[in-house]
């Protein structure tokens, strides 16, 4: 898909909760996980088109410290003057590590990009980066142009998440991880419906899966890495039959437009 021109927005799914959004003539990237290995963990590869496609990047939001959302290696693939946002607190190692641009948001800060304001949200998932000990609490974003999105990072539900926005255009909803079993602090599909019921969004895309795995399952034969979106798709026709819901697999790009009609 060729890069949005005008009043076009595009949202391609990278994988796990890397996302880019294109919109308002801002080009904004989450949580970037852009290479084949992480501590323990494998990826899909990335496909060409992508790599094209993370150039220029107008800003990166990290949702939280875990491994799987801050990678700084493939930070460093973006530039070190590429503007990052992150919570309050991981300052000092991004700045330490070469990063020129660094933005800390507490819960409920705001800033301007361009035609995109974005807005941190609580976020209800653990704030250590292990095994180090730096802490710093998880957030959400809110998107604010044209269309109103919501990239939630990690959480489970939370109280005050119906009062997030009161007209969300859509919703990124995390409904697995990268292993066979979740933590706490993780949506599975039965509760990312559940999230639909209080987000009340036009459209929801499922996220956090499909992408990494620990070194030890193989790919093939892990239900875990496919079967989690379907399973949301199931349990949101019950819960919120309103809401679209729009699959989207890794690699794979949509035009928000035309999703949401």
């Amino acid at each position: 898909m060729d890069p949005p021109r005008g009043d076009e927005a595009t949202l391609t799914y990278v994988g796990h909760a890397t996302l880019l959004l294109e919109m308002d003539g801002v080009r904004l990237l989450t949580d970037p996980i852009l290479r084949n290995r992480v501590t323990f963990l494998h990826r899909h590869p990335l496909r060409g088109v992508e790599m094209d496609r993370l150039r220029h990047i107008d800003g990166v939001l990290i949702s939280h410290l875990h491994f799987d959302h801050l990678d700084l290696p493939s930070l460093h693939r973006l530039g070190r003057d590429v503007p990052l946002f992150a919570p309050y607190g991981a300052g000092n190692l991004l700045r330490g590590s070469g990063f020129r641009s660094v933005h800390e948001m507490r819960l409920g800060d705001t800033v301007q990009l361009g035609g995109v304001r974005i807005r941190a949200t609580y976020a209800e998932h653990s704030p250590e980066r292990r095994p180090f000990g730096l802490r710093a609490n998880s957030l959400g974003y809110m998107l604010q142009g044209r269309y109103s999105v919501y990239f939630p990072g990690d959480t489970d539900l939370f109280p005050g998440m119906e009062d997030l926005h009161p007209s969300l255009d859509v919703a990124l909803l995390p409904v697995w991880g990268w292993g066979p079993t979740l933590g706490a602090g993780h949506m599975n599909p039965a509760r990312a419906a559940e999230a639909l019921t209080k987000l009340r969004p036009r459209l929801a895309v499922p996220i956090h899966w499909g992408t990494l795995h620990p070194m030890m399952v193989q790919r093939w034969s892990a239900e875990f890495l496919t079967l989690p979106p379907l399973d949301f798709a199931r349990h949101a026709a019950s819960a919120a039959p309103d809401v679209t819901i729009r699959i989207i697999q890794p690699g794979d790009s949509i035009s928000l437009h035309q999703a949401l009609g």
